[in-house]
């Protein structure tokens, strides 16, 4: 009757993560989404708690309290410009975590029937190479989007081939380790540890600033695999079920995220292999020449009041300035002029995905009016002015016509073609591809510069007077 529940129980989580992810798909849902996740996470620990011995409930619950202690203070304190690294250090305690199981099951294997270990081997050393890699690749993801690490890649001479050895010698290990009985084989399993390990650095390490929104989807693709090799050892389906949601749908996104830089897939995955891809510019061809034209905010608000259509391209320029709940007030007051505002979102926008559309929801910017880049690009031939606040490189006309880019194919928000263009910078500094953008120099476009949330407010003081 009590192992009929639990499974009934790890059934209903397993649903309730599948209606997480659809729900988490819209906009308009993913409140919704996200509550289908809490129940279900609620219900697996219920299930689990339910499945152990009644002794070891006073430690579960233990780590239960200063986990959820530990999680909520740093999750009220992340800004949303800090949220990517976040979220890259959380993948890594989902690498070390099956690391950790991965040996703590080879070392109380004792009620594994023989017939079974061969399969059961296999399971955790995969389990621990997987989660070697996760640990180490997102500890060094999260110092890259922290800055304590320069976001270009590190490129050894013969890297490949490099990769290519510690591939092979984490095989030999890997027979070596089956093949070894009882627990003798812990210490192939610590070497393959800590060779897989090197080898998520390697990845990482490898792979430019440019890409680092890939790269943060990537490793939420790995960190599913890590735990879905964990469910495999602790024979545990619901992990097993939620590890592959989440590896299965980090994976299609960040195909997705490289459709949107142009980038090669499998490339990225495998750190750069068989591509330079995401290194930053050292441009080959011609830099931008031409004469900058500066507006000032009042100037701006004036042409956004007379403007018909506007489109807005938010960047992490505005995530930094924390400047969305300004921008909502101008839009409010735009719409009651009978303007028509849009935002267009780019798939890389921010440095995570999905970055820009949390912090218009953040400030109540309605969702049917925020649309993607493939379904808004055609509309800019026909815009009064095309906003650009914060954003660089999603915006860059190099990336159509200048096949020496390094970013060349790589599809952009077509803000050029609007009759005005409003750009909104700090400075002339390159994005952070480190691309020249030609856009500020042309006919079109005025530069706006200054930071965003004080240059908004400047724009809406302007308006309401």
């Amino acid at each position: 009757m009590k192992t009929g529940l639990i499974t009934i129980a790890y059934i209903a989580a397993s649903a309730l993560f599948i209606l997480s992810l659809g729900g988490l798909s819209r906009q308009e849902t993913a409140r919704r989404g996200n509550w289908y996740g809490i129940i279900g996470m609620l219900i697996a620990l219920a299930a689990t708690a339910a499945a152990m011995n009644p002794s070891g409930w006073p430690i579960l619950g233990g780590v239960l309290i200063v986990g959820a202690l530990i999680g909520a203070t740093l999750a009220a304190r992340v800004q949303m410009t800090s949220m990517p690294e976040l979220v890259a250090i959380l993948h890594s305690f989902v690498g070390l975590a099956a690391v950790l199981v991965g040996f703590g099951t080879y070392l109380g294997e004792a009620a594994i029937p023989q017939e079974e270990l061969l399969v059961h081997h296999i399971e955790i050393f995969i389990g621990v190479c997987i989660g070697s890699i996760t640990f180490t690749g997102s500890v060094i993801a999260f110092l890259k989007l922290r800055g304590s690490i320069g976001g270009k890649p590190f490129m050894l001479p013969g890297r490949h081939l490099i990769n290519l050895l510690m591939l092979a010698v984490t095989i030999v290990l890997g027979v070596l380790y089956v093949m070894a009985p009882g627990v003798t084989g812990n210490p192939y399993l610590i070497a393959a540890a800590v060779v897989t390990g090197i080898l998520g650095i390697h990845f990482i390490m490898a792979i430019g600033g440019a890409d680092m929104p890939v790269v943060v989807s990537m490793l939420n693709s790995y960190s599913g695999w890590a735990a879905s090799a964990a469910g495999f050892m602790l024979s545990n389906d619901l992990l097993i079920i939620t590890g592959a949601l989440v590896g299965s749908s980090g994976a299609i996104l960040s195909y997705i995220m490289c459709k949107g830089m142009n980038r090669s897939f499998v490339s990225v995955m495998l750190g750069g292999f068989g591509t330079e891809g995401g290194t930053p510019a050292t441009a080959s061809g011609s830099a931008p020449a031409g004469e900058v034209r500066s507006v000032d905010a009042e100037h701006t608000a004036e042409m956004l009041k007379q403007a018909k259509k506007v489109i807005i391209v938010p960047g992490y320029g505005l995530a930094v300035a924390q400047a969305q709940h300004s921008l909502a007030e101008v839009v409010k007051i735009l719409k009651a002029g009978g303007t028509e505002v849009k935002f267009a979102i780019h798939p890389v926008a921010g440095r995570l995905p999905g970055h820009m559309n949390v912090l218009l929801a953040e400030a109540n910017i309605p969702y049917d009016i925020v649309f993607e880049m493939e379904e808004i690009n055609d509309e800019f031939s026909g815009t009064d002015v095309s906003w650009v606040i914060g954003a660089n490189d999603i915006v860059n006309p190099s990336a159509l016509d200048d096949p020496t880019s390094p970013i060349a194919g790589m599809p952009v928000l077509h803000v050029w073609e609007a009759r005005d263009t409003v750009v909104m910078k700090r400075g002339m500094a390159s994005g952070y591809a480190g691309v020249d953008n030609p856009l500020f120099y042309m006919d079109n476009t005025l530069m706006l510069f200054g930071d965003a949330k004080k240059v908004v407010d400047e724009i809406l003081t302007a308006m309401r007077g």
